[in-house]
């Protein structure tokens, strides 16, 4: 079956203007639903917001599911169809998966036959590529800036996975195991892979060919090679910049290893339009300019969530599906994390756990097991469940984890479990 569908998502590879040669003509529309990252780049900034800027991490406004296909069908009205709906930030699309499953569901719904891409950087890639074949994704974007972690530490700032934040050399592993594992499985299920790479003077310049021969090991289709954007407030700003001279002698190189894209625009995350011509600026009345800009969310998840701050709460949300808390605890395999800050929900990860319970002859206090799990979400105040046993109510109390019982959607019930707690 992967091989069929690999087949078909190629197909549509024709009409996909970033993984098309000629893509100059066909029209994209990117849904800025994906607020927060669970990674800082050294060359990123995505605090502020100016709509004459175009690259990638800006975007005017946050947009809720509904308001996104509110916004695909006004521009399939006024430009037609879009050929591929696509999100890409302006965070990272895998750490607010609620929010890209709930658009591309209600897009699927509308559009059965919508083309939809996703770029991310790779590290919950593993976690969600089954559900992003199952939501019909044929085309996922994986920054991949480095493969030997040595360089990829000085990338990265940090990275936040499983409740904790990494840095240094430690960062840069657990990101790239992810990532390569990630694409590894995601074009294993017919999915159609770019590589995105962002060129930096002194850093990964002369490291490029080995990462895109690392991404083609893995069964990635197609290379991005970008100049640096420098952004003011970076930790790169300064770098130094590479010349096109120099990008397009890389990128000629890496042609024998991988083909090429040699015609990226770096785009917003509201991007609309053909790649020379965003539109998106034009289609801004009509949508709610008091929503959640970048520069009040763009950092919701990784950045907000340090232990020291004392304004942001977070809650593992015992639930199905993401929207509903409709699980008992025993039961979870897995918790969704959500973080409460300004009035604001944001949904920072899905984090795996040990089964608790496999029914009555087995629902036993085992105070080892229930210790990996408090270790997993021991940086969140509280827990969201349906129901609990008193003997885990009471071992989460010793350590401080509120808990919470309740049936009701989860961005009302954290709302609630936090003002509990204030």
């Amino acid at each position: 079956m992967p091989d069929t569908v690999k087949a078909v998502n190629l197909l549509k590879s024709i009409r996909h203007p970033c993984f098309s040669g000629c893509g100059g003509k066909l029209t994209r529309i990117h849904l800025p639903v994906a607020p927060g990252c669970n990674i800082q780049c050294n060359y990123c900034v995505r605090k502020f917001d100016c709509p004459n800027e175009s690259r990638p991490g800006v975007s005017t406004a946050i947009l809720s599911p509904e308001e996104a296909l509110a916004r695909y069908l006004l521009v399939k009205e006024r430009i037609g169809k879009p050929d591929v709906v696509g999100i890409a930030g302006p965070g990272d699309a895998l750490a607010n998966f609620a929010a890209v499953r709930g658009t591309i569901s209600l897009i699927r719904d509308s559009e059965p036959d919508a083309t939809f891409c996703i770029s991310t950087n790779g590290l919950l890639l593993p976690l969600y590529a089954d559900e992003l074949a199952a939501l019909g994704v044929s085309h996922v974007t994986v920054t991949l800036n480095a493969v030997d972690p040595a360089i990829g530490r000085r990338i990265y700032r940090y990275v936040h996975f499983q409740g904790r934040r990494y840095t240094g050399l430690e960062g840069a592993k657990i990101l790239l195991e992810r990532q390569l594992e990630g694409i590894d499985r995601a074009q294993a299920l017919g999915m159609v892979i770019k590589i995105n790479i962002v060129m930096l003077m002194g850093l990964n310049d002369r490291h490029i060919p080995k990462i895109v021969e690392a991404a083609r090991e893995k069964g990635a289709d197609l290379s991005n090679i970008m100049q640096l954007i420098p952004v003011k407030g970076s930790l790169l700003e300064h770098l130094p910049l590479i010349s096109n001279a120099e990008i397009m002698a890389t990128r000629r190189k890496c042609e024998a290893i991988l083909p090429q894209m040699y015609h990226c625009r770096q785009c917003r995350a509201d991007a609309v339009g053909a790649l020379d011509q965003d539109i998106s600026r034009t289609l801004d009345e009509g949508f709610p300019s008091e929503r959640a800009s970048v520069a009040a969310a763009g950092c919701s998840a990784a950045e907000s969530s340090g232990a020291g701050e004392g304004e942001a709460l977070r809650f593992a949300v015992a639930s199905n599906r993401g929207y509903v808390v409709d699980q008992h605890f025993g039961h979870a395999h897995s918790f969704y994390i959500y973080e409460y800050q300004d009035g604001r929900v944001s949904l920072l990860e899905r984090r795996d756990i040990p089964q608790y319970c496999f029914g009555p002859a087995e629902c036993r206090d085992h105070e080892a097991l229930f210790g990996g799990i408090a270790g997993i979400i021991g940086d969140c105040a509280g827990v969201i469940v349906m129901r609990i046993g008193e003997a885990p109510r009471e071992m989460l109390a010793e350590r401080g984890i509120r808990v919470f019982m309740t049936y009701n959607y989860v961005t009302d019930a954290v709302k609630e479990a936090a003002a509990a707690i204030r």
